[in-house]
């Protein structure tokens, strides 16, 4: 039986944390690194499959996944600083 894509990060996590003497405290790290992990050797399973990888980028930039993001208005210069003292 295939076990699922988080079967497998569960599993790999668990052994880093193992591999890394059971820290406390460190639990995400872990199951990032072996997310990546994961997605490293699906990319590479899809090349030597597929000749190149099929799998989509992750998108990091709001403006990436279409979203609007105002622009920052200039900020308008006080009486103050407009006056230079000689």
């Amino acid at each position: 039986m295939l076990e699922s894509r988080d079967e497998w990060i569960k599993k790999r996590a668990y052994a880093i944390w193992e591999e890394e003497g059971h820290p406390f405290g460190r639990d995400v790290e872990h199951w990032e690194r072996a997310s990546g992990e994961r997605v490293a050797l699906d990319e590479s399973v899809a090349i030597a499959v597929g000749g190149e990888a099929k799998l989509k980028p992750k998108r990091k930039h709001a403006a990436a996944a279409g979203k609007v993001i105002a622009k920052p208005t200039a900020k308008k210069a006080s009486k103050k600083a407009a006056v230079v003292k000689a």
